[in-house]
């Protein structure tokens, strides 16, 4: 089924005693998140803020949330640095409003008042607001 008119996309795949492993400390992620009861749509926290915020405290999802995950830039607490969600680079960001990302997973992408432009080196494509990744397939 068609969400907003694009095809959902499997983020991550864990099986057996990975996926059991996983669970356990989603659970304990999940219960440290600093916004339970707070959404806001733009620039976050918000469902992709919630999301995001799991990545980073589970390694083992090595989470890649594509560039139209508006709000996955904003990082709790306010701070300032973080691991990316795939656990594999860094990113800074200003309140999710303005911010850069450099990590192996989701390349190299300037966040621009919510809006990714970006480059993805390892599976050739840039990253545009709006549109999300023009290159090769992420597979």
């Amino acid at each position: 089924r068609l969400w907003f008119g694009s095809r959902p996309e499997l983020l991550v795949d864990l099986r057996g005693q990975a996926a059991e492993e996983a669970i356990v400390n989603i659970a304990d992620a999940i219960s440290e998140y600093s916004y339970p009861w707070g959404y806001r749509l733009w620039p976050g926290p918000n469902s992709n803020t919630f999301t995001a915020f799991v990545g980073r405290r589970v390694p083992a999802l090595r989470l890649h949330l594509p560039p139209t995950a508006i709000g996955k830039d904003f990082i709790e607490n306010g701070d300032v640095l973080a691991h990316t969600p795939s656990g594999t680079g860094y990113q800074i960001s200003l309140a999710g409003l303005l911010g850069f990302t450099a990590a192996w997973r989701e390349g190299v992408e300037l966040n621009l008042l919510g809006a990714v432009f970006g480059l993805d080196i390892r599976r050739p494509a840039i990253k545009l607001p709006g549109i999300g990744r023009v290159g090769f397939p992420q597979s």
